[in-house]
């Protein structure tokens, strides 16, 4: 009974640091990294300064935690889609939709990823160097095309020249929608975009 008690506030004490988390996503996405104070984020979550400084103990650790949820979230979906038995083809656009989906739902995750982490490194130089920040999903991306080579549908190419087209064409795409410039929504183009993708990355063997 007694560990069942603690299980309890322990975990509402990490929905409650989920929470600060979201709240201080969208506004680092809607006003910026060093616009937004920590009194803001408090304001926001209708706690006391002192009180939001017990779950965090700084506004760089707050944004880092935020890459790492995000990543998280991402890498899941991924990892879903990685251990279903279909083809290359189809998990592009699978992951392509995830993306998509991400960035009408929920715009500020990947404003988040557009606007802070990636404009503002300097923020990340201490606990997120390099790719530490975003590994799981680097992780799952790794997975599908370390897979696709092997399933001979992809070509075995250096990842991150493959990454950057995948992730820039999906990022580009984002970018677009977020500044209201695409003449449809997003989520229409997904077909397309993955069938782009499929045929930037296929192997000369692959099915058309």
């Amino acid at each position: 009974m007694e560990r069942d008690l603690k299980t309890k506030k322990v975990d509402k004490k990490e929905q409650r640091r989920i929470e600060i988390l979201l709240a201080a996503l969208e506004l680092f996405s809607q006003k910026g990294f060093y616009v937004t104070t920590i009194p803001d984020i408090a304001r926001k979550m209708e706690m006391s300064v002192g009180n939001l400084y017990n779950y965090f103990s700084s506004k760089e650790e707050l944004a880092q935690e935020i890459i790492r949820y995000v990543s998280q979230l991402l890498a899941e979906k991924i990892h879903a889609v990685n251990h279903q038995p279909i083809s290359t083809k189809e998990k592009i656009r699978r992951i392509v939709k995830i993306y998509f989906d991400m960035a009408v739902d929920q715009p500020q995750m990947i404003e988040y990823f557009l606007r802070v982490y990636l404009a503002n490194r300097e923020v990340f130089s201490d606990g997120c160097e390099g790719m530490i920040c975003v590994a799981p999903f680097m992780t799952e991306i790794m997975v599908f095309f370390e897979e696709g080579v092997r399933a001979g549908d992809l070509r075995n190419q250096d990842f991150f020249s493959a990454f950057g087209l995948f992730m820039g064409y999906l990022g580009g795409m984002a970018f677009l929608k977020g500044e209201n410039v695409l003449p449809k929504e997003l989520q229409s183009y997904s077909d397309e975009i993955a069938e782009n993708i499929y045929r930037a990355l296929k192997s000369d063997n692959a099915q058309a």
